[in-house]
């Protein structure tokens, strides 16, 4: 597997112990140890994959994160000593896409990146030209061939975590969706505890595509059950 990855950690052994395992995978490695040089890589690189600290000098890594999303929809990964659930839906609210703790197994870390990146390749440009089929609930367009989403003609700027979710419940509108099934098929694994996940991501695309959040009129939550797409929204 190839592509470009960005770890950032201010623990320089850790960084350097992180590139050489995904250098043995094939992966080029950019390497920052503060949020303010890795947010002036990310801007100028051409990434797939950031792989982030919290605690760092200079900006920290959810402001980093903050900032990075401004601009860019390639994944993001937070790597934290910090292993409660409210760090880890902090994180997730924050852009990211996935939470890994501290210490981890290196093994997971590389089955995470090999997951993000190819989820990210797959969805391709989501910002790419609009093609011919398309679903239209609403306010909401939908292009099926470039995954990109629209709402009132404006563009819908999604991340590929975001993409792929979205994916899922408008290609079959009406059909509920309980989380642990988002969670397995997203990420490609077994669902453990993935309500909060899956809860944090399911608010940001609200946040994108609703006029009011709190009230949605596309995506519903179906309580005790899971999640869905309306099929007509007003």
């Amino acid at each position: 597997m190839s592509g470009n990855i960005l770890v950032v950690d201010d623990d320089k052994e850790i960084v350097q112990a992180i590139a050489i395992n995904l250098e043995q995978e094939g992966f080029r490695v950019f390497k920052a140890y503060d949020g303010l040089e890795a947010l002036e890589i990310a801007m100028s690189q051409d990434l797939q994959l950031i792989i982030i600290d919290v605690m760092m000098p200079k900006l920290d890594g959810l402001s980093a994160v903050l900032k990075i999303r401004e601009r860019k929809n390639f994944p993001i990964m937070i790597l934290s000593a910090k292993s409660e659930d409210t760090d880890k839906v902090l994180g997730l609210s924050m852009g990211a896409d996935d939470y890994l703790t501290k210490p981890f197994n290196s093994m997971e870390l590389i089955a995470r990146v090999k997951s993000q990146v190819r989820r990210y390749t797959t969805l391709g440009d989501i910002h790419a030209k609009t093609g011919g089929k398309t679903i239209e609930i609403g306010r909401l367009c939908y292009d099926l061939e470039t995954r990109s989403l629209f709402a009132d003609g404006e563009p819908v700027h999604l991340t590929a975590t975001e993409s792929k979710i979205f994916d899922l419940l408008i290609r079959n509108a009406g059909r509920i969706f309980p989380a642990e099934e988002i969670y397995e098929r997203v990420w490609n694994e077994p669902a453990f505890s993935a309500e909060n996940t899956v809860m944090v991501h399911i608010r940001r695309i609200r946040e994108k595509i609703e006029l009011n959040p709190k009230e949605p009129e596309y995506l519903k939550v179906v309580w005790g059950i899971g999640y869905k797409i309306e099929k007509h929204g007003r």
